[in-house]
Order: structure tokens, then sequence, then C-alpha cells
């Protein structure tokens, strides 16, 4: 999260999913890509860190800045990860 001028938190960047036929896959809320090859892309996003896994998958269109990325490829799982603070925090809760 950035700070502004007044030293507040601006909030997160909306983090979104839209899938087409499992073939095409839009997300916002992306600040990196941490690695990818055709059967695993892995991203950083505001809401944690996803790994998509498929079979041909390949970047069509990314901007960082804008937070927005673009693949294609066939698409066979999303999943997120998640961060560290937040599995401490339920290993607090159930033990």
């Amino acid at each position: 999260m950035s700070i502004n001028g007044k030293g507040a938190e601006l909030p997160a960047r909306p983090h979104a999913l839209q899938m087409e036929n499992r073939e095409k896959l839009r997300l916002t809320g992306v600040s990196d890509v941490s690695g990818f090859d055709e059967n695993l892309i892995v991203l950083s996003t505001d809401m944690g860190e996803l790994s998509v896994r498929g079979e041909g998958l390949h970047i069509d269109k990314i901007d960082l800045d804008a937070g927005l990325l673009e693949l294609r490829g066939r698409i066979c799982e999303l999943c997120y990860e998640e961060t560290a603070a937040a599995a401490s925090l339920w290993k607090k809760i159930f033990g």
C-alpha cells in the first residue's frame, strides 16, 4: 500500500478476475509477476500471491502500473497463497 502526503495509507487497488471459457483470463490488482512458464504463472496481487496453472499459458498484456494482466491458454487451476501474517492469525485462532 502507498502512503499519501498526509501520512494516511491509501486503499489497495481493486482485485478482480474475469475468465472466458477457461481460455482467457483478465486480472486487475496485479503488482508483480514472480515467475511464469507455459504451465504456471505466479502473480503478486493486492489479495495475496496467485498461482495460475494450465497448459500453453502465455501473457497477452501486462501493465503493472495499472495493475492489469491478461493471459491466454488452457486454465486448469487458480490458487491463492495466504500471507505469513494471515496464516499466523489462523494458527493463533485454531491452534
